[in-house]
């Protein structure tokens, strides 16, 4: 019977991931012993599949705002209800997530649940997106095993906290863009209308009168010495976000914003209807006292405030009433601590809070309007005097010209 030849080939990739052919042998041979060696080929590998989290990502993360946020929470929480457990439940919004860096930080959540964490602890990873107040409601709900519920709340109460803010911008951004309108129009002004009618002036010698003399100094400052503006602005710049990001600068900062005419009534009543929602709902959802209040002080976005809260925490912890150490700071008042009083003494701290949390967002609401309409005519009259000078330092010579001619 003749033999059949079994000798087989191969080819191999060496480092320079150039192909050769191997030399054909039979897989019945024993091989010679040889001296061991680093082999000079590599087995080819097929190249990596397609599509995978890597190719996926963005070169630039995508920003995750607040409300992608409450969407996601939303989501969970519809599902949790439903009976879908919780790391299915993050498989699905994976699924659905339409920012990358959304589904990323949700594919992180869902692989340290799978490994037996605790999902308030995956949650507490990332601080900028989940805030304290987040996580603590979530870690009660895992106490008390009403995940689904708690989501909800934590929904609502981020909505809700979501369209103040959002408020509170847009009665800010109002007067923002009218005083950007009036710089932008007497900058246009001073540096191309008004030195054309200066040189007008010049020519005829006459005397002209203060307040155009006044501009003409205001103008050619601005067209020759403009670098000194623009020096002027960037070291304002620098020297307010070196006050924010020090902890005595915010606090000054903080403390004017409270005491400005107008808008420091408006950020109060932010400031305490945070507060006390955040409490509220802490204490409603089985977080102990202390935690409840120092997470006060976090979410009223003003370091006076926080200030207060920690000192109401460290005297509860002493052994004192809550409104005994409220009344004792100015930035509260006084029908607040009387409010709280009656709380403690019938027990029904909770639902005074939530009554009082509701007065201060009525509060909230009015002092909006109240900014807005104030504000609008006072811009106006401010723009108009700007505009006003300006017309007035161009009209005066014309005048006088007019009286020579004449």
């Amino acid at each position: 019977m003749p033999k059949t030849d079994t000798r087989t080939e191969y080819r191999a990739a060496d480092r320079g991931s150039v192909t050769r052919p191997g030399p054909a042998r039979n897989p019945n041979e024993v091989p010679p012993r040889r001296p061991r060696r680093e082999p000079p080929y590599a087995p080819e590998t097929q190249p990596a599949a397609e599509g995978t989290d890597d190719d996926d990502a963005p070169l630039i993360p995508r920003r995750i705002g607040r409300k992608e946020i409450i969407n996601f929470t939303s989501e969970l929480a519809v599902m949790v209800d439903t009976g879908i457990n919780l790391s299915a439940a993050l498989g699905h919004v994976i699924e659905q997530a339409e920012n990358p860096s959304l589904a990323r930080i949700a594919r992180e959540l869902k692989a340290a649940v799978e490994s037996g964490e605790d999902f308030s602890t995956a949650l507490s990873r990332h601080p900028k997106l989940f805030d304290k107040v987040y996580v603590q409601l979530v870690r009660a709900s895992e106490v008390s095993g009403s995940l689904g519920s708690m989501l909800d709340r934590v929904v609502e109460e981020g909505r809700r906290d979501y369209d103040s803010r959002g408020k509170v911008r847009a009665a800010l951004a109002y007067p923002a863009v009218m005083l950007f309108a009036s710089i932008s129009s007497s900058v246009f002004l001073l540096t191309y209308v008004f030195p054309k009618f200066a040189t007008i002036f010049s020519g005829r010698g006459i005397t002209l009168p203060l307040p155009t003399r006044i501009m003409m100094a205001v103008s050619n400052s601005l067209i020759y010495y403009w670098y000194v503006g623009v020096l002027g602005v960037v070291l304002l710049a620098a020297a307010l976000t070196w006050l924010w990001k020090s902890t005595s600068g915010r606090q000054f900062l903080d403390g004017v914003k409270l005491n400005l005419p107008i808008l420091g009534v408006m950020f109060r009543n932010a400031a305490l209807s945070r507060s006390l929602r955040t409490l509220s709902t802490m204490l409603s959802s089985g977080v102990p006292m202390l935690q409840a209040i120092r997470l006060c002080g976090d979410v009223s976005g003003n370091t006076m405030y926080e200030q207060d809260w920690i000192k109401v925490a460290d005297g509860v912890a002493e052994g004192r009433q809550i409104h005994e150490l409220i009344a004792t700071s100015p930035r509260f008042p006084k029908s607040l601590a009387q409010m709280i009083a009656a709380g403690e003494q019938t027990g029904r701290l909770g639902s005074i809070l939530t009554r009082l949390s509701d007065y201060y967002d009525r509060e909230l609401e009015l002092s909006l309007k109240t900014v807005t309409s104030m504000i609008e005519p006072i811009m106006v009259c401010f723009m108009g005097f700007v505009v006003g000078s300006i017309a007035m330092a161009l009209l005066l010579p014309i005048f006088t010209l007019s009286r020579h001619v004449g």
